[in-house]
């Protein structure tokens, strides 16, 4: 039976998909991860922080929305791993 691994925020701030407004998304929801892949940033003051898959699967569902505010510890995807 396949595990979900819940994706948290380590930091507070601003959420983004993309790592610019003209590119697109990191990863689209139901397409394969690997550990160390770059799902999303969060900006803090003007500093871009990565959010990186801890584990290769497959990126389920996002639960915050392009720049939604965000708190850490939040939980903000899930992947089922493989």
């Amino acid at each position: 039976m396949a595990e979900q691994k819940t994706v948290l925020t380590p930091i507070p701030g601003v959420f983004y998909r993309k790592p610019a407004p003209d590119k697109d998304v990191y990863v689209k929801e139901g397409a394969a991860v690997k550990a160390g892949d770059v799902i999303a940033l969060v900006e803090v003051m003007k500093n871009f922080y990565e959010i990186k898959a801890e584990t290769e699967g497959i990126l389920a569902q996002f639960f915050v929305e392009d720049e939604a505010l965000l708190d850490a510890g939040q939980e903000i995807a899930v992947i089922i791993e493989q």
